[in-house]
């Protein structure tokens, strides 16, 4: 195996679910911004559209965000479910450092709509196709780091006023939400299935 490949197989491995996080980083903001655009850059895309979008928050930003969810939660859900599930779980994400919002533009596909009638009804299923690949990217870019992170998924509760907040195109559509920081603890326990039960090969 290549070094090249045991790097990356390391990376997709220390890619963990982390929850205890700081409001500290292991790296600059400038690198946070370095690689997340280059995962950006180069992620791949359906019919090379392109239409992944990041939107990073930072420090207060960041704790603005999950400020309003809270709110929005609060205001959405029955309050005794609030306290139980959702309010200290919040409080987790807010004590962390950053949260990449992933979306994407769907003006794209919608050009190759009128192009491509026949695929039309599956531009959106492939658009979350290229939105898992480039999550997974950033993410193992940003523990190669030294930075937890885990992946949430509050949209579309909180969709309208956080593009309110931060002046989201409206043709972007959420995705999911990862919050980041430095690690405070490890991450859980993970048990994996069998693999001869999830990979099949056929003339080796």
């Amino acid at each position: 195996m290549s070094s090249l490949a045991l790097s990356l197989v390391e990376g997709f491995k220390g890619r963990r679910s982390i929850y205890p996080l700081t409001n500290e980083s292991t790296v600059s903001n400038d690198r946070i911004e370095e690689l997340i655009s280059e995962a950006t850059l180069h992620s791949p895309s359906p019919f090379n559209t392109q239409a992944s979008r990041v939107v990073v928050l930072l420090r207060n930003e960041h704790e603005k965000l999950w400020d309003l969810a809270g709110e929005i939660v609060s205001a959405t859900v029955p309050a005794e479910q609030f306290e139980k599930l959702y309010k200290p779980r919040i409080a987790g994400f807010r004590a962390a450092y950053g949260t990449a919002l992933f979306y994407t533009d769907f003006a794209p596909f919608n050009v190759l709509g009128e192009k491509w009638p026949m695929l039309k009804e599956k531009f959106p299923e492939w658009a979350d196709h290229a939105s898992g690949m480039h999550q997974l990217t950033v993410w193992t870019l940003l523990e190669a780091e030294g930075l937890g992170a885990n992946l949430q998924h509050y949209n579309p509760m909180i969709d309208v006023e956080v593009s309110k907040q931060w002046n989201v195109p409206k043709e972007w559509k959420l995705k999911a939400q990862l919050v980041f920081g430095k690690p405070s603890g490890p991450a859980r326990e993970k048990t994996f299935e069998p693999i001869h039960e999830r990979v099949f090969v056929y003339g080796k």
